[in-house]
C-alpha cells in the first residue's frame, strides 16, 4: 500500500463518523507523521507497516472522540493522548499535581525535608521549653516518694 492509498482510506473511514475538521486535522497528522518518519530515512513501507491498517487507525480515532478522550497536539491536530511516537518524559502525579521534570522533583523533596526539619524543630523547641519545668517536678516527686518510703 502507498502513502497515497492510505491516506484515501482513512479519510473514507473518518468522513462517516466526523466532522470535516476532524477529518483533515487527523489526515494531516498522519501524513505529517509519514513524512517525518520518511525523512529520517525509513522507507514508505516500513512506516505504514507500523502504523497498520488505516480503517483500525479511524476506528480508533472515532472511538476516542465519541468518548470526548482526545487531545489537543500542539499543532493543531487530534491525536490519542496514548499515541504519541515521540517518547514523553516521565512524570508522576501527585495528587493531581504532575511532577516531571528534574527540577520539579528536587524542588518536592526538598520541601518535604523542609517540612521534617521544621517538625523536628518545633518538637525540639517544645522539648527545650518544657523540660526546665518537668525536671525539677520530676526531681521533686522523686525526692517526696523516697521519703515517703524512709518514713515507712
Amino acid at each position: 500500500m502507498t502513502k497515497n492509498e492510505f491516506m484515501i482510506k482513512l479519510q473514507e473511514a473518518l468522513e462517516n463518523d466526523l466532522d470535516a475538521s476532524a477529518v483533515r486535522d487527523n489526515v494531516n497528522y498522519y501524513s505529517n507523521y509519514i513524512d517525518d518518519e520518511i525523512r529520517k530515512g525509513r522507507s514508505e513501507e516500513e512506516v505504514l507497516d507500523e502504523l497498520g491498517d488505516p480503517w483500525v487507525i479511524a476506528q480508533s480515532v472515532i472511538d476516542m472522540s465519541a468518548q470526548k478522550n482526545v487531545t489537543e497536539d500542539y499543532g493543531g491536530s487530534y491525536r490519542s493522548a496514548g499515541r504519541s511516537s515521540e517518547r514523553q518524559e516521565s512524570s508522576y502525579n501527585v495528587h493531581g499535581y504532575t511532577i516531571g521534570s528534574w527540577w520539579q522533583k528536587l524542588l518536592l523533596i526538598l520541601g518535604i525535608i523542609g517540612i521534617v526539619l521544621i517538625v523536628v524543630a518545633v518538637i525540639g523547641g517544645i522539648i527545650s521549653l518544657v523540660m526546665p519545668i518537668v525536671i525539677p517536678v520530676l526531681v521533686v516527686i522523686l525526692l517526696v516518694n523516697f521519703i515517703r518510703r524512709l518514713k515507712e
